[in-house]
């Protein structure tokens, strides 16, 4: 049976596409209640947009969820903590709209610069008043831009093709960074003082509400105008209202407002204000990027692979193409570690050496630990809920990285103290045959081994004798259990010695015992290393 991905709201054809081949796709109205909680009791997946509701309530009732997306950037309508609790990923589409808000507020300084909306009005109205309606170029202006994201330097590179002069205020962004803009960072009374037009590209926290109030607004130059098409609450809306009556600004473009929808607010009343409803992100073309975004998501969720745009994830964030071949190999080494150790570790150290520590490796520590405890928890390990895991048992998981290695380019170890005080250790390599990798053991508690680091892999520890080998292949052969793959490594001829298969099938407690006895191990473990 295919996973269930459930539609609550409009989505794009090319969006549903991409789920189509591989996934159930059902389709849901998530203002109905009573019908989406139904549908969630059987969604591995669920897609909404702003107007459906996924609280707990939401979530309790669907345990098979495992990603929640929604197609836009805000999850005003997403209860992250209740879905992280649950190991359940949120994603989101945070670069969907970047270009379509850039354009607005481009759109917003245009119009107010030229009263392009009172003077359309008037026109229709009967009106013929040219000179009432002279408006002011904004090439040779001074435009100041509070905020440098991604969208505040999309604003700064359009509207620079005006012939600007951009200054900045951004805290967070280093002055070599903002030089290789255009852009020169001042203060945000500089910016005030300074500025001909000012706009706002900030997100909204404690810190960033009412950042221009009555105070600032006191100190900006004189015939400024002020464009907000960032979040309501920035720009205290009744302080901007009294600055423009008073003649200080010269008329504001406004998208957002500190309550939505706003039907009601005191720039209302002024001709040299444009309103907009929150039209940031109403493009045909913002829309569709939010849908696909989610949906390519989705799929890699449901695969089991990592989702840069989980933003309940600790290690989020671009996974580069050289590392995302090493996610699955960091995984199996964790569930291979748990497996030859026998139980959880008091402590765990992530070492990946070569050259691809060049690249940021954070995520291989995070898909050791969705490892490790896979087979230890009754409850779904994920991305999400992996570190809650390791936290809750007291277990430290730390990463350690080294340019060097001595005979693969790259290398993966998880190694661990245990609680009696062993330490146990798993090593692994990915190779390539064509265009498929290759996931390979290379070591096992000091043993060197070379052997495909999937399917199910059985691990016998005994004292070297003749007829081991034999001993085992007859007795899972009786028992009907093929074996894919075998090899025994030593440290010397009658010592201890390491035997690895990998057998077609899982063996029941019973039988793995009897394996063991069959020889005399002193330890014999099972690992599953099949994709889930």
């Amino acid at each position: 049976m295919n996973p269930v991905v459930l539609i609550a709201e409009e989505l794009a054809p090319a969006a549903i596409e991409v789920l189509a081949h591989d996934f159930d796709v059902r389709h849901v109205d998530g203002t109905d209640r009573p019908a989406l909680l139904s549908a969630l009791s059987e969604a591995d997946a669920v897609i909404v947009r702003s107007a459906t509701q996924i609280d707990a309530e939401a979530v309790a009732a669907a345990p098979r969820l495992k990603v929640v997306a929604r197609a836009g950037v805000g999850l005003d309508n997403v209860e992250v903590p209740a879905a992280t609790a649950r190991g359940v990923m949120v994603v989101n589409a945070p670069t969907s709209n970047i270009v379509s808000a850039a354009e607005q507020a481009v759109a917003l300084l245009l119009a107010v610069a030229r009263n392009t909306a009172s003077a359309s009005s008037a026109l229709k109205a009967g009106e013929w008043k040219r000179s009432k309606y002279t408006g002011v170029e904004v090439q040779g202006k001074t435009v100041g831009v509070v905020g440098l994201g991604r969208i505040g330097v999309l604003f700064a590179s359009r509207i620079a093709a005006f012939g600007t002069r951009l200054i900045a205020y951004d805290p967070y962004i280093q002055p070599a960074r903002a030089a290789q803009l255009g852009v020169r960072l001042v203060g945000l009374e500089e910016l005030l003082r300074e500025s001909d037009f000012i706009s706002i590209h900030l997100p909204k926290t404690p810190e960033t509400v009412g950042l221009i109030g009555e105070k600032e607004l006191a100190l900006v130059k004189p015939g400024v105008r002020i464009i907000n098409a960032a979040r309501g609450g920035l720009v205290d809306e009744q302080a901007l209202a009294d600055a423009i009556a008073e003649g200080r600004v010269a008329g504001a473009g406004v998208d957002v407002y500190s309550k939505e929808p706003c039907t009601s607010s005191p720039l209302f009343a002024f001709d040299n204000v444009v309103a907009t409803p929150h039209l940031g992100a109403s493009t045909h073309e913002a829309q569709d990027k939010a849908g696909l975004a989610v949906a390519k998501s989705v799929k890699l969720a449901l695969q089991g692979e990592f989702v840069p745009d989980a933003v309940n994830v600790q290690a989020g964030g671009v996974v580069a193409e050289d590392v995302r071949p090493l996610l699955p190999l960091a995984e199996k080494l964790g569930r291979a570690f748990t497996a030859v150790a026998g139980g959880v570790a008091a402590s765990v150290t992530v070492e990946v050496r070569g050259e691809i520590v060049s690249h940021d490796v954070s995520v291989l520590k995070l898909a050791a630990t969705k490892g490790l405890f896979s087979s230890v928890v009754e409850e779904q390990v994920t991305y999400v809920n992996a570190p809650h895991l390791a936290a809750e048992r007291g277990v430290e998981v730390t990463l350690a990285t080294l340019a060097e290695t001595a005979e693969q380019p790259t290398l993966v170890t998880v190694r661990g103290a245990l609680p009696d005080g062993r330490t146990v250790s798993v090593s692994g390599t990915v190779t390539h045959s064509g265009a498929r990798d290759v996931l390979k053991l290379t070591e096992v508690d000091g043993f060197d081994v070379e052997i495909g680091a999937e399917g199910i892999l059985l691990f016998l520890r005994y004292a070297d004798r003749p007829g081991v080998v034999g001993t085992v292949g007859t007795l899972l052969g009786e028992s009907g259990i093929n074996i894919a793959a075998m090899q025994v490594a030593r440290r010397e001829a009658g010592g201890e010695t390491l035997m690895t298969l990998t057998v077609d099938q899982a063996l029941g407690a019973d039988l793995l015992t009897s394996a063991a006895e069959s020889i005399g191990a002193t330890a014999a473990s099972a690992a599953d290393l099949r994709d889930e």
